[in-house]
């Protein structure tokens, strides 16, 4: 049993998260999520904090279904640990509010609340030695970095990076007070170790560089300068800031032999880091004069993006212009952005301001009151005149930009209210915002102008790619291979990232010519691994993107990588997700919002193939959940495919069933008519062949093939458009099935097919065997189908030995049977449509006309229309054989004007040819039957 000592508790966040008993031993709180719980009540003390916000601090990813019963059960075990060591009898209180709960604690027990007290004092204070032993003191309380222990959630890692941007304002104000006392030595010393751990922070190393400057110590404070300038010109391609510029300068300009002097009344170094926040040159109106700091440089090799441009430009022609150029990552948004306020920058002689929002960044998002205060710092206003409160500092920043022309670049945004606090007030001043979502709030009630970036034309991409090249290399290397420089654009999806990194990856091997690395990136596989160099890739910006959506979209999103096509709707993304409907289109519109996927149509999306590959680089959890994701794929496809075939071929009957184990999707696409399902199979031919395979490498043969076969109303249609290969796929799935009938009804298909490729051997090879494999399926339906085409295949290609006439018409005469037998009126109706050809080939009018009329007679709608077509052309033809020239012209005219109504060629060509034969006997009635004229009775 654990005993009281004492009746205090204190709480540490300031280093490892911890509960701290009076007699300084740690208490053993719990798990990262318990402590997690812990620090974000500790953070908010005296506050309630709902469930939802704890939900979204415990768990990184997608919470448990019982994640209200977890947070519970870890409040009921804080509650037990303070107990046990007498917390409420020094204050301390636990308590349930509404839908969340609140700890109460005396401000003293937090660390945290000690530390920013000790902060408010030392700035506070008038004499420096206070200050310096405030500002120890409130240091002391630091044991590493804050919040530490804790989940690595956006919650608690936003809360940790603010905390620690005030330890390091801290270390400043100590450096600056041991100045003020004369101590540059202490100054320096404070400053060095943190400048060796934040080396961007510009601010940081120029007081140090000063304070070394001061100590005697000039040469340790240029190398400094060296050692950051090179840092910042690797790591973000930017030149030192005005204040380490300006450090440097007075450094120079010293006397090496006497110690640089310190000022008499130094001017508050601002808390940010290098390239965060970038002031105007020169200050207009009222307010504060601010400091001239750098903005980003041109980007270096900019191309292209004229419309873009131009819509910036209408933009800012309007008072308080707001745009907001949106794309995916790596588009080129901040490059346009900056592009284009270097154009302009004799437009804003009051300066220009750029900061990063770091919505999609390796960093948390930032805090909107500590890029407020930054701002404030820039415009010039000084540190001990700062509002307390996120308001006022927002009505501080208004107030100063206010009658300002000035351009405020707020990049990498990634929610519209984390925008609207940094807008300007100023009817002169410009604001471009850059986002990998759309930000429509802004739009809507901001009045901001979206300027969407799409992927660059291939043109603009060669472009691109020559230019970033440089001149030395570019031209010739383009020029000498302008098809692998098209090629090499379409492979990086005209993106402006992908694009840069091929040219640096030939740009370190030019003798290898673009040729070669267009052969490598051919190669899906490893297309993303050579989009990288150094720290740069497609697949991290891309990652950036998905760490920031919601955990449904995050979950769809790893899901795609499954699908096997390039195009989605909200039913195939349902499917692949296993949610209902709506969740699916709302996830969507998510994903399309963050450039993810492209809206193309009315609930229906592409992604790009970096984009699919990238997806599908993502390896998924093994639970049970993604295992199912292909599965759920397949089953929704043969679900589709099956209202497909039954759209386009109305009146027949499906070739197969579903599998017994099958799923039944939370929607299938419904379909209008047979142009409908038609347009549906030829636009997702791909997506059918993948899944065909994926089944196969994930051993289900059983829906591999029926992936396969259920396609056969748009291989019929356009049977010479290369099948054979998806055929055989499909022959070999259902043999590895032990499935009969669907070899039968593979083989009979890709027979066929073969057939009119004109490669008759190898189809009689396969069309002799369909019909004995059904029968041994008892697949009369199958079996008849197979006779069938066995029978057209050696009316056109048997060898003619004086028994094939009799042997056709005996296999048609036996599908005929087979067929009525199975109750098939579609297959008795193909079996006459046969067996009226043969007999009017085989000198037999009168049999002809009797199949033919008794299979039209079978062909009312929903027959499909092409095969009455047929039927009444043979139809017409015979009776036209048998001396009935007038009732055959009839006949004839009908299957010509269906024929045109359903732009069916074939049957408008046969009935034509028909009609001109029946001419060249007697002149017709009626001009518009003759052939070549193209008029509708």
């Amino acid at each position: 049993m654990l005993v009281t000592v004492g009746a205090r508790v204190d709480f540490r966040l300031l280093g490892s998260v911890a509960v701290v008993a009076a007699d300084g031993r740690e208490l053993a709180v719990g798990s990262p999520k318990r402590r997690s719980l812990l620090a974000m009540l500790l953070l908010h003390p005296g506050l309630p904090v709902g469930v939802d916000r704890l939900t979204e601090a415990l768990w990184e990813e997608q919470p448990p279904r019982h994640a209200r019963t977890v947070i519970h059960n870890h409040v009921s075990g804080l509650r037990a640990v303070l107990a046990a060591h007498g917390a409420g009898a020094a204050g301390v209180e636990l308590a349930t509010d509404g839908s969340g709960y609140l700890l109460r604690a005396p401000w003293a027990a937090v660390d945290a609340g000690r530390f920013e007290r000790l902060l408010r004092s030392a700035r506070a204070a008038r004499e420096p030695g206070v200050a310096v032993a405030a500002l120890r003191e409130a240091l002391a309380l630091w044991h590493g970095p804050a919040l530490a222990g804790t989940e690595p959630s956006l919650p608690l890692l936003c809360a940790a990076q603010s905390l620690e941007e005030l330890r390091l304002a801290a270390v400043e104000e100590l450096a600056r007070a041991h100045g003020r006392l004369g101590d540059h030595g202490a100054a320096a010393g404070v400053l060095a170790v943190e400048a060796a751990l934040n080396p961007l922070r510009e601010s940081l190393v120029a007081a140090l560089m000063l304070a070394l400057g001061r100590a005697g110590r000039r040469s340790e404070a240029l190398e400094w300068f060296r050692r950051t300038r090179r840092t910042l010109a690797e790591q973000l391609g930017i030149d030192p800031g005005a204040e380490l510029a300006e450090a440097h300068e007075v450094l120079l300009r010293s006397d090496p032999a006497h110690p640089l002097r310190a000022v008499a009344a130094p001017v508050a170094a601002a808390p940010v880091s290098a390239g965060s926040a970038v002031p105007p040159s020169a200050a207009a109106g009222a307010g504060p004069a601010p400091a001239p700091w750098p903005f980003p440089r041109r980007p270096r090799g900019f191309s292209g993006r004229e419309g873009e441009l131009a819509a910036l430009d209408r933009t800012a022609l309007s008072p308080g212009a707001i745009a907001v150029v949106t794309g995916g990552a790596g588009i080129g948004k901040t490059a346009l952005a900056v592009h284009w306020a270097h154009l302009h920058r004799a437009d804003f002689p009051d300066g220009r301001l750029f900061v990063d929002l770091c919505g999609h960044s390796a960093l948390p998002e930032r805090p909107t009151g500590a890029v407020l205060r930054e701002l404030l710092l820039a415009l010039g206003l000084p540190a001990e005149q700062m509002p307390s409160s996120p308001e006022a500092l927002a009505a501080r920043y208004r107030e100063l930009t206010a009658g300002r022309r000035m351009l405020i670049v707020l990049d990498n945004a990634r929610r519209s209210e984390q925008v609207r606090p940094l807008l300007p007030d100023g009817d002169g001043c410009v604001t471009l915002v850059t986002s990998r979502d759309r930000l429509g709030g802004l739009v809507a009630t901001d009045a901001a102008r979206p300027v969407p970036l799409a992927e660059l034309t291939a043109p603009q991409s060669v472009t691109l790619l020559a230019t970033t090249l440089g001149p030395d290399l570019g031209p010739d290397l383009v020029g000498a291979e302008p098809e692998a420089a098209a090629r090499l654009a379409r492979l990086c999806d005209g993106l402006p990232l992908a694009l840069r990194l091929a040219a640096a990856r030939i740009a370190t091997s030019p003798h290898r010519g673009l040729a070669a690395l267009v052969d490598e990136l051919a190669d899906e596989q490893g297309r993303l691994g050579l989009l990288e160099v150094e720290d740069t890739s497609v697949a991290a910006a891309l990652a950036l993107t998905v760490q920031h959506l919601s955990a449904p979209a995050r979950r769809m999103f790893h899901r795609l990588g499954t699908h096997t096509g390039t195009t989605l709707d909200s039913r195939t993304a349902a499917a692949l997700a296993g949610c209902e409907l709506p969740e699916a289109a709302r996830v969507l519109e998510q994903l399309a919002t963050a450039h993810l996927v492209v809206g193309i149509d009315r609930d229906a999306y592409t992604l790009h193939d970096l984009v699919r590959l990238y997806a599908r680089s993502l390896r998924p959890g093994a639970g049970e959940e993604d295992a199912e994701t292909l599965p759920r794929l397949l089953d929704h496809l043969l679900n589709t495919l099956l209202a497909a075939s039954a759209a386009a071929e109305p009146g027949s009957e499906p070739c197969c069933e579903l599998p017994a184990d099958a799923r039944f999707p939370v929607g299938v696409r419904p379909f209008a008519d047979r142009a409908g399902a038609l347009a549906w199979y030829a636009a997702e031919r791909d997506t059918l062949r993948g899944a065909a395979l994926a089944a196969v490498a994930a051993g289900r043969p059983d829906r591999a093939w029926r992936l396969v076969l259920l396609q056969w109303p748009l291989i019929v249609w356009q049977v010479r458009d290369g099948w054979v290969p998806l055929l055989e796929h499909g022959l070999a799935a259902a043999e590895a099935d032990l499935a009969p009938g669907a070899q039968s009804r593979a083989r009979a298909l890709l027979g066929w097919v073969l057939l009119e490729e004109g490669r008759p051997e190898e189809a009689l090879v396969h069309l002799e065997r369909a019909p004995g494999l059904a029968a041994l399926a008892g697949d009369r339906s199958a079996q008849a189908v197979a006779l069938v085409n066995l029978a057209a295949a050696l009316a056109r290609h048997g060898d003619d030995d004086g028994r094939l006439p009799s042997r056709v018409r005996e296999l048609l005469g036996r599908a005929l049977a087979l067929a009525e037998r199975a109750g098939r009126p579609d297959l008795v109706a193909l079996a006459r449509q046969h067996l009226a050809d043969t007999c009017l080939d085989g000198g037999d009018p009168a049999q002809a006309a009797h199949h033919a009329a008794r299979g039209l007679a079978l062909a009312e709608p929903p027959f499909p229309a092409a095969r009455r077509v047929v039927l009444q052309t043979l139809y017409g033809r015979a009776l036209a054989a048998t001396g009935r020239p007038e009732e055959a012209a009839h006949h004839l005219a009908a299957a010509l004007r269906a024929a045109r109504l359903h732009h069916y060629g074939e049957g408008e060509s046969a009935a034509l040819a028909a009609l001109a034969a029946l001419a060249a006997l007697a002149a017709l009635p009626d001009p518009d039957l003759r052939p070549g004229r193209r008029g509708h009775r």
